[in-house]
């Protein structure tokens, strides 16, 4: 069992995807349609290859992502979310919302309007397709 900084559900939830490239991860999964690893490495954001597969492999441990070998090509690997990744949505949206509101630099796209317009309607949305497609 792995030490937590603290028991602060903050903290404890900081320590699971907390950082930069897990949410990102997340978010190319979530929003993206994104799967495999060579999909993440063509992110805008230009991930690191071992960052990337180190990544892949705690959001795996965490339990938030699931992998299994491809059924188009045996070689690759697809990446999933589980319920536990799932239930990020909701958090994902309000951080996209947020970034858009404060960073004049971060021009809301389709999506971004969608939520300032009725997030919530948009959290459903996605959660309904999320748990089709991995549930």
């Amino acid at each position: 069992m792995k030490k937590n900084r603290s028991d602060c559900p903050i903290s404890c939830s900081l320590d699971v995807f907390g950082d930069k490239w897990s949410l990102l991860i997340i978010r190319d999964i979530m929003l993206r349609g994104k799967l495999s690893y060579s999909e993440f490495l063509k992110s805008e954001e230009k991930i690191a290859t071992n960052i990337l597969v180190n990544r892949l492999n705690i959001l795996e441990a965490e339990n938030i992502l699931s992998k299994k070998v491809s059924p188009e090509n045996k070689s690759k690997f697809i990446y999933s979310l589980t319920e536990k990744g799932i239930d990020l949505l909701p958090i994902v949206i309000e951080i996209m919302d947020w970034g858009a509101k404060y960073n004049e630099n971060s021009p809301r796209r389709e999506l971004g309007k969608q939520i300032q317009k009725n997030k919530s309607k948009v959290v459903s949305e996605y959660l309904e397709k999320l748990k089709v497609e991995f549930g």
